[in-house]
């Protein structure tokens, strides 16, 4: 069986089975639902239900004066809702406290936290990356980790959370996408997608799944500048289309829509897909049948300002059928241009209506008919406990893959003599630090990525009187790219190292491998995806035989290494001395 055919199969079996039916959805007729809407809404003039469709860009970390600004608009101006981005959890919790005071409609609260509170705040946890989940073969796991993502929003007074990522990573060089996609394989991508969004969904929180159509196959930012897909309709129907098309069918909440020019969908000159009727209301919700809120993304964003300036763009996306404009570049100024707008009969009062009861539809159902204060007691030991923790460090030990085995990581002995490198850092690493807990006749070598020739040719010189080298290569950038940073002259080392008899651990992008020459050389070769503490924990389990490396590759690298490739690379039992007990025991592919 071939890996697409594997993971439709495996689509079809978690929709029906792993995680249950379709929970409640604002967008089915409630009748209770349907009162409390009616009430808000007939008390909103029509200023008021155009400031519903705006969410407001809010922060912590800017001091009082910019929180008080925020609060005047929220008074003033009557939005729908707020978008949290940096800041502390605590002084969130509290601030939210403050705006749902000030505001006569309660608020929807989001925040873009795609591996969790820790993308935004600080003190709190970040989950692996979507690239790194895209590695776990157990999709349950994504489910809990959705449910508990899910749990620390609502800990927070937060009601929607913009993810999943849902777009299918298939062009290596994607400079926005990446590593926040679940990989390049679009049943891998809406399996995991599935199971994050059923997770956050299942506790309460509304999702935003996202970039659509797809943002995965763009070489260009679209917070910087419009990209363009060239693609067919066939194309994008079949691969980028594929993930949006599951999740929808298994009761998405929401979409966002993306700012990218999509000529095959609509041929308008540099109209972003954000500002296009075909693809918002045409694709989206009718062709797709889309029920639930549709968001815009940052319409602060380059992308989409850039041809239509001054408060064109937020007309024309609430024209082409978004629900909720997010983080207009003047709030104030967009409600009035819709206003004239309306007058001007370019958009319909009945559109403008029939979003305002969306939204409150997603109040009710997000909890808001019932006014509640947010304890800001002991926010930071409620968001890092030992749940959070222990399932931090699951995840990780489910996605380390081994790639490469030709048996030698069974063959470490913990009693040799063992050279322990970690290149592209500066001090010792946790790797290390945990290797030599198992390794007790151990050495560590520190090469930082501006290493000169000296310092390697001195490094190799003392690497000659070791019995076993294991190597290490970390990304330490807060956001892992493509390529690795290294000067050339390590570049060298990694592929002179992996001639010989090492085992080689990557805790970066997977993509980074591409660029080490070599590499694959390596007797053993390990892959860790990012440069976390529980990733490097979950490597040194492998490597000491204390965990089974249970997973796959979600992108294809090279002609070398593919897309579903991983050993799944279970423990063996070792005598008091440390040598195997069973010399032929072997992984399985």
């Amino acid at each position: 069986m071939n890996f697409k055919s594997f993971f439709r199969i495996f689509l079809i079996v978690a929709s029906s089975h792993a995680f249950g039916q379709q929970g409640n959805n604002f967008t089915v007729q409630n009748p209770r639902q349907d009162d409390w809407v009616d009430s808000v809404f007939k008390k909103l003039n029509r200023r008021e239900k155009i400031a519903q469709l705006f969410f407001l860009r809010a922060h912590t970390d800017k001091g009082k004066a910019y929180e008080a600004a925020v609060g005047a608009m929220i008074k003033k101006n009557k939005v729908g809702g707020l978008v949290f981005f940096q800041g502390g959890p605590g002084r969130q919790a509290a601030l939210t406290n403050t705006y749902q005071q000030l505001s006569e409609v309660p608020l929807l609260i989001a925040m873009d936290a795609e591996w969790g509170l820790g993308m935004r705040l600080d003190s709190t946890v970040s989950y692996p990356y979507q690239m790194t989940l895209g590695a776990i073969r157990d999709t349950n796991i994504v489910y809990l980790m959705g449910q508990k993502i899910a749990r620390d929003f609502k800990r927070l007074g937060m009601h929607i959370n913009f993810a999943p990522v849902v777009d299918v990573n298939n062009n290596p060089n994607n400079p926005v996408i990446n590593y926040r996609s679940f990989g390049d394989n679009e049943y891998n991508v809406a399996s995991k997608a599935a199971a994050y969004m059923k997770g956050l969904q299942d506790e309460g929180i509304l999702v935003s799944i996202k970039h659509f159509p797809g943002h995965g196959d763009t070489n260009v930012d679209s917070h910087s500048d419009l990209p363009v897909l060239s693609f067919s309709k066939q194309r994008l129907d079949s691969l980028e289309l594929y993930p949006f098309k599951e999740l929808i069918r298994q009761g998405a909440s929401g979409v966002m829509v993306a700012h990218m020019n999509i000529p095959s969908l609509d041929s308008t000159k540099n109209l972003p897909s954000t500002l296009s009727a075909p693809i918002v209301t045409g694709l989206l919700k009718q062709q797709l049948g889309f029920k639930g809120l549709v968001f815009s993304d940052a319409m602060e964003m380059k992308g989409v300002v850039k041809y239509f300036p001054d408060g064109e763009a937020d007309v024309r996306a609430v024209i082409a059928g978004n629900d909720v404009i997010e983080l207009s570049e003047d709030a104030p100024r967009a409600i009035k241009l819709i206003k004239r707008a309306i007058r001007k009969d370019r958009i319909s009062m009945d559109q403008i209506d029939e979003s305002v009861k969306k939204i409150l539809a997603a109040k009710y159902w997000a909890g808001l008919s019932k006014p509640a204060v947010i304890n800001t007691l002991n926010v930071y030991e409620d968001l890092n406990g030992g749940e959070a923790l222990a399932l931090n460090q699951r995840l990780s030990d489910a996605a380390v893959t081994v790639l490469k085995s030709d048996s030698l990581i069974k063959q470490l002995d913990p009693n040799r003599k063992t050279a322990i490198i970690s290149l592209g850092v500066t001090e010792v690493s946790t790797f290390q630090k945990e290797m030599q807990k198992r390794f007790s006749n151990s050495t560590n070598f520190i090469v930082s990525k501006i290493a000169s020739a000296a310092d390697i040719k001195n490094v190799s010189k003392d690497l000659r009187s070791f019995d076993q080298v294991i190597v290490a290569i970390h990304d330490y950038r807060k956001r892992p790219q493509s390529s690795l940073d290294y000067n050339n002259e390590l570049k060298a080392f990694i592929r002179d190292l992996a001639k010989l008899n090492t085992v080689t651990c990557v805790f970066a992008n997977p993509y980074s491998i591409r660029g080490l020459k070599g590499i694959e050389k390596s007797k053993s070769l390990l892959i860790g995806y990012q440069n976390s503490d529980e990733m490097q924990l979950a490597a040194a389990k492998v490597l000491s035989n204390q965990m089974q490396a249970s997973g796959s590759l979600p992108v294809t690298i090279n002609e070398v290494f593919k897309t579903g490739d991983g050993i799944m690379f279970f423990p063996v039992p070792r005598s008091v001395s440390g040598r195997l007990i069973n010399q032929k025991a072997e992984g399985t592919d």
